[in-house]
């Protein structure tokens, strides 16, 4: 399974060229119209052409959500549409676009920007994390956002250009250690770290959860983290609801001190929290369930 998450690159597609026009285009279109377009002409050829990403949502729906195999591969069709959607937000809102945010139980969060120590936020690939990321801001603490380094350089001059007036920076992964000591660096001054809980990238150290009541690994980088620094954690999804409207979910993962008396116990436990919390909202919203490629251990 690990070897599954590192061959999935996770990368943006299309050329400089195409990604720099959709965020021009995108400042004007309608994007009903430009949805309607990707639904008819683009989503069919990924369908057919992308065959480990086709494979992997149909299990899903098949195996995880017990859809009849008709079903399946028109939740796939509409999983695909919806994931088009959510990258087509993106380049809109580089190009200046704004969206209406129904934010629930952001008041624990903000209520610990107030407090001296550091604390973390992890998303997952559901939904539009980063979305959150720009719209999202607050004053108090500094945010240290860890992201792929591999992103194309038309996403991260515009992820660099939109957070360069907010409280947040950059934290690229890279192949040594530095990005794990600036993490700690954070921590340790009182600041935010914000990172995926869901994908591992690099390190193969993983731990064992539960996700939809069927075995699966998690990274243990992030947990191990909190843990070892005794953070507080906030699990955050960022989910599409209509065009212009994204419904925020802000979470404090909640876990039993007396059970959890050394590091791993209590690494291990805030990952099986996490996979409860994310669950609980693929449940909800199983079209916005954004992992291409075979995330549950084999049956």
């Amino acid at each position: 399974m690990e070897a599954q998450h590192s061959e999935w690159k996770g990368t943006t597609g299309g050329t400089p060229w195409m990604q720099k026009s959709l965020v021009y285009a995108l400042a004007w279109l309608p994007l009903p119209f430009v949805y309607c377009g990707m639904a008819i002409f683009v989503v069919p050829f990924y369908m057919l052409f992308n065959h480990q990403g086709y494979l992997s949502q149909y299990h899903f729906f098949r195996q995880r959500l017990s859809r009849s195999p008709l079903r399946a591969f028109f939740d796939v069709y509409l999983n695909h549409c919806r994931f088009g959607q959510i990258i087509l937000d993106r380049f809109a809102f580089y190009g200046g676009r704004r969206f209406k945010l129904i934010v629930e139980g952001n008041e624990r969060f903000m209520a610990m920007t107030h407090e001296p120590h550091g604390f973390m936020q992890l998303g997952a690939h559901v939904g539009n994390f980063e979305l959150g990321g720009y719209m999202l801001t607050q004053d108090r603490k500094p945010i240290n956002a860890l992201v792929f380094s591999g992103e194309t350089g038309t996403v991260m001059e515009n992820r660099t250009r939109v957070f360069q007036h907010q409280n947040l920076r950059l934290i690229l992964t890279g192949e040594g250690m530095d990005h794990i000591f600036e993490l700690n660096r954070a921590l340790a001054d009182g600041e935010i770290v914000s990172m995926h809980g869901d994908r591992v990238f690099g390190s193969q150290k993983t731990v064992s959860v539960k996700v939809l009541d069927a075995p699966a690994q998690l990274p243990l980088g992030p947990y191990l983290l909190a843990a070892t620094r005794e953070v507080p954690v906030f699990c955050t999804f960022v989910m599409k609801e209509t065009t212009n409207t994204y419904h925020v979910f802000v979470r404090l993962l909640e876990i039993n001190a007396e059970e959890t008396t050394t590091v791993r116990q209590r690494a291990a436990a805030l990952a099986q929290a996490f996979a409860d919390n994310l669950s609980e909202i693929v449940r909800r919203y199983p079209h916005q369930w954004f992992n291409y490629y075979e995330f549950w251990q084999h049956e």
